[in-house]
């Protein structure tokens, strides 16, 4: 199995490249991975697509049945276990780029897709001063891979003839937006950004800030011995901060939390149409299973060719070499994009259990889940998760297309109660009144993040707020 593979380090040169292999295709989405198979095709004689239906899985094929019977079978139809399959299916809502389609909703179907400066600039525009946003464009447009800002803030300085100061405080309300930590100069300060923010909200053990701040290359390489001695402690509690670390905080902002689906290297249209997993309910029955279908790019049965395999006995010495490597190429691909498939099967098998009620019954009820706790519950390592969802998209029961790093967002329910206390309230209420309503209602969050909340949902400032709702319409129908 794949898990299996993923914990085993082995320093024969098949299994590293299977394993390899397989991480490069976990990572692709549904028409990266299309574009994958057809470049193999083309490229290796070794390799075959049998036209027809067939179940990804079985290989049956699928003469009058969009399923396989046998591979889509529920376990139990007194039970909520979700059904969870690798489909063949094609049959997605479209809309063609440059056409109206009328009432159809084309938003409930195509997520929304932009930059990360554009995305922090958004949320943090009401609290710059006019002076300070041609300094936040340059920091945010400055930004790496991993969301860090490599650039030296004097620098930035010296080119805006401001003191070093004024950027400081422009990379601070930065690192506090979404993702926690983006624009940090260094892994370290985005570490304690969100250690910072996580403090707020819940017990931190003692002497983290320190370990982070003096200990980080020990805290990276698990010298749990030495990083004890440097902060005074016993080696289970560095363990312990160890823990704390790598569960809830990410040194690399951009990298988990942002993914390829809002930094695209290439129009990411794709999930517009083919979304990588269709989630339904059986028979239409909200209190039955839902149905998960992880989708297969194929029209067709991928396999090596029979006919290239028997004639390699028969090849020319001169190319008995190259069509050895052909076939084994070609044996490594088919097996890898079954392992592929498999490990996309046992993380949504995971996810719709978890995240049930947020599928049926919308962001208010979704449930806290890192990657880090998932990695821990089906035995794989936490990027292998952050590989497995960056840039896929999920089709709810419902229609709407989201991508699957939705169901990780610790901050939506939070966020949907902020709307909800906004869009009822009788006057409008200040960061701080919210932060007391929230409270009352079980969140506990700092007025900051408040803030940073209302901006990411596109709220007002409490006065903006007022002075919307006290203009009155000119004319008033008797």
């Amino acid at each position: 199995m794949l898990i299996r593979q993923l914990q085993t380090v082995d320093i024969h040169p098949i299994p590293t490249a299977h394993l390899t292999t397989t991480m490069s295709l976990l990572v692709l989405g549904i028409s990266e991975l299309h574009e994958k198979i057809e470049s193999e095709l083309a490229s290796n004689p070794a390799l075959e697509l049998v036209e027809g239906r067939f179940c990804p899985t079985c290989q049956r094929p699928l003469i009058d049945t969009n399923h396989c019977p046998i591979c889509s079978r529920p376990k139990n139809l007194e039970s909520s276990e979700p059904i969870v399959f690798v489909s063949p299916r094609d049959d997605f809502h479209s809309v063609p780029f440059d056409e109206d389609e009328g009432d159809d909703n084309f938003e409930d179907y195509s997520p929304e897709t932009e930059d990360l400066p554009t995305y922090v600039l958004k949320q943090i525009a009401s609290e710059l001063e006019v002076e300070d946003r041609p300094i936040a464009a340059h920091i945010l447009t400055s930004l790496d891979e991993d969301g860090l800002l490599r650039t030296p803030l004097i620098e930035i300085a010296a080119y805006y003839h401001v003191s070093p100061r004024q950027v400081e405080r422009v990379q601070k309300i930065i690192q506090y937006a979404d993702p926690l930590g983006v624009g940090s100069s260094t892994p370290q300060q985005a570490l304690l950004v969100q250690l910072d923010m996580l403090s707020q909200s819940m017990a931190v053990p003692q002497h983290a800030q320190k370990a982070i701040l003096e200990g980080w290359n020990l805290l990276m390489h698990q010298q749990y011995s030495e990083l004890s001695h440097l902060l005074g402690i016993s080696i289970a509690q560095a363990k312990e901060i160890a823990r704390f670390v790598g569960n809830n905080l990410n040194p690399y902002p951009a990298r988990a939390n942002w993914g390829e689906a809002r930094q695209p290297t290439t129009p990411y249209r794709g999930a517009y149409y083919r979304p990588d997993v269709v989630i339904s309910l059986l028979n239409n029955d909200e209190n039955g299973p839902l149905v998960v279908e992880v989708i297969s790019p194929l029209d067709g049965k991928l396999r090596v060719n029979p006919l290239f395999r028997s004639g390699v006995k028969e090849a020319n010495p001169d190319k008995i070499e190259e069509w050895h490597s052909d076939l084994e190429r070609a044996t490594l691909f088919v097996k890898c994009l079954q392992q592929r498939n498999q490990a996309m099967v046992h993380l949504m098998e995971k996810i719709v259990t978890i995240q049930r009620d947020f599928i049926l019954k919308g962001d208010a009820y979704l449930k806290p889940l890192t990657r880090a706790n998932l990695a821990e519950a089906i035995n794989v390592h936490e990027s292998t998760i952050s590989r497995s969802v960056a840039g896929k998209t999920a089709q709810l029961p419902s229609g709407k297309i989201i991508p699957i790093s939705k169901f990780f967002d610790r901050s939506l329910q939070v966020r949907t109660e902020l709307q909800k206390i906004i869009e009822s309230e009788s006057r409008p209420l200040t960061d701080i009144e919210l932060v007391e309503r929230l409270r009352e209602r079980g969140y506990k969050v700092a007025r900051r993040t408040v803030a940073k909340y209302r901006s990411m949902e596109g709220i007002m400032p409490s006065h903006g707020r007022k002075k919307i709702k006290s203009k009155k319409p000119m004319y008033q129908s008797p």
